[in-house]
């Protein structure tokens, strides 16, 4: 049985990861860089990011629990689809362009793919207060810890860390700026 502290803790988790998805919902224009360790070399990119939010027992949400193997297909509490598309700030060139799912499940984000893999993968998150997320996932040896925090209603920041065998060996940090709603 459930204690009726944990079922307090896991509705309270649903609803800040459900408001957390609704506020990023809509086009952020992302500034990055990236700093490769331990040589400090650095990588410039900006993108358009547009971000919708996903209810429960959506279709995407539903694909996403049995890529994920869950037996009730309606479990994920809430998601986000989330589609970039990136260029190298210095040269224009285009880097990279696609589209990634989340969907909610206590303190389990489940994903379609990782930021290095085109499998899906789980992510565990915490709430160290209502307006940022802090996010771990591991996997084919690599441990990557990101960080995203609203600043006021138009503004995040963003920081990833990337990790293998204990050694660091990416730092990503972002700035973006709402640009606009998903419908415009």
């Amino acid at each position: 049985m459930t204690s009726p502290l944990k079922l307090a803790q896991s509705v309270e988790q649903t609803q800040q990861i459900a408001e957390f998805f609704t506020q990023s919902e809509g086009k952020w224009r992302s500034q990055r860089r990236y700093y490769s360790l331990p040589e400090g070399e650095t990588k410039e990119m900006v993108s358009i990011i547009t971000i919708r939010f996903l209810k429960q027992g959506c279709d995407e949400l539903q694909k996403l629990a049995q890529m994920h193997g869950l037996t009730d297909l309606d479990s994920l509490t809430c998601g986000a689809e989330v589609s970039w598309d990136s260029a190298d700030s210095e040269t224009g060139r285009k880097e990279s362009k696609g589209l990634t799912l989340f969907g909610a499940l206590g303190n389990i984000l489940y994903r379609d793919r990782g930021f290095a893999t085109t499998k899906p993968v789980t992510a565990e998150y915490h709430f160290p207060n209502p307006k940022t997320l802090c996010l771990r996932t591991e996997y084919n040896g690599s441990v990557f810890e990101e960080e995203l925090k609203f600043v006021g209603s138009k503004y995040r920041t963003r920081q990833s860390i990337i990790s293998r065998a204990g050694e660091q060996l990416m730092i990503g940090q972002y700035l973006e700026k709402r640009i606009g709603s998903v419908n415009g």
